[in-house]
């Protein structure tokens, strides 16, 4: 009920924000994301808005809404899936829900490297029926947004995987997320990225799992001062967008949507380095957040055994997971991947 109550609640509001457009006489896009207005994913949406009222502003009215203004990322799912909003930038991990295809980028250690992660998320015969999977449901996805390599950060120092057992730790909602922490030996606590703070604050979990930049633009460095390299995951954002608007669009302004998805990744992938950079420098110098680099061997022996499971219980994955050791193999040789 509380969650049918907060989606009403956010209905209502949309409802004054559409009437505004109304009387400009232009069809108002709203995108939602999760992050604040400093983050790079942000700055890639900020882009986007710009690209395309250049280019069909007489038309089109743009709106991005940070910081789960418009409520939690399942919620702006569901609310892109109605139609009530027209794009929010989703986890990975929350896809998976909705079509367990998604399962293959939850697995921990999939990618060898970052260039074997950027080399997969790029090859289009491989990552386009993966994003038009869950059309059915009400939506597709456009375009990936990089979200760097997760580690734990947490308020013991985590050296080896034993240190996990027993500590409680935020995880993103996701069955594999949630069995990859039981491998660790630790207690999954799934739950929405805007609840973590008060979380750790009052000692409801004992840590988290996500990228360097969660401990400056969530704060979270305020509150956990170790932050360990396992690297267990390089899990994508995917910007999901209505089916019923997309396969509205004329063919023409469908193109320039499209491109206007390429300006948007292509901004926010270059703006994240230097900001992993400046969260790294800010977390250590003015958080006093200490950074360890474990052996990450014994933390891969731990978990590799879930690439097993979740592929003998989801065997549409098999040829998905073959060609992604195949592009890594390739990489790791020199050979490049035009496909």
């Amino acid at each position: 009920m509380k969650r049918i109550f907060k989606l009403l609640i956010i209905l209502g509001c949309l409802l004054v924000f559409g009437a505004c457009g109304e009387k400009e006489n232009k069809r108002v896009i709203r995108i939602a994301h999760n992050q604040i207005q400093e983050h790079p994913t942000h700055i890639g949406l900020v882009a986007f808005e710009k690209f395309i009222e250049e280019k069909l502003g007489d038309k089109y009215d743009v709106q991005v809404f940070p910081n789960e203004l418009l409520g939690s990322q399942i919620n702006t799912v569901e609310l892109t899936q109605t139609g009530a909003i027209d794009f929010v930038v989703a986890s990975n991990a929350i896809l998976e829900s909705f079509d367990n295809i998604y399962q293959i980028f939850n697995l921990p250690y999939l990618f060898n490297s970052p260039e074997h992660y950027q080399a997969v998320m790029d090859n289009e015969g491989l990552i386009t029926p993966i994003f038009t999977s869950t059309e059915k449901a009400g939506f597709e996805a456009v375009t990936w947004l990089n979200a760097g390599q997760r580690s734990f950060y947490t308020k013991k120092p985590i050296n080896t995987p034993e240190d996990l057992k027993g500590l409680k730790i935020r995880v993103q909602q996701g069955a594999t997320n949630i069995r990859m922490m039981e491998l660790f030996g630790g207690a999954a606590t799934p739950m929405g990225l805007a609840e973590v703070y008060t979380a750790l604050q009052q000692g409801v979990i004992d840590g988290a799992e996500n990228n360097e930049l969660s401990l400056t633009t969530t704060k979270h460095g305020e509150v956990v001062k170790f932050y360990s390299y396992d690297m267990h995951q390089m899990v994508p954002d995917i910007l999901i967008g209505n089916s019923k608007f997309l396969n509205g669009l004329p063919a023409q302004e469908r193109e320039i949507f499209n491109q206007g998805f390429k300006v948007l990744s292509k901004v926010q992938r270059g703006a994240w380095e230097a900001s992993v950079e400046k969260a790294k420098h800010q977390a250590k110098n003015e958080m006093n957040v200490q950074f360890i680099y474990p052996d990450v061997s014994l933390f891969k022996a731990k978990v590799l055994p879930l690439h097993g499971e979740v592929l003998k219980a989801n065997p549409k994955l098999k040829p998905i997971y073959d060609k992604i050791q195949e592009i890594g193999a390739m990489i790791k040789e020199g050979i490049t991947n035009d496909e």
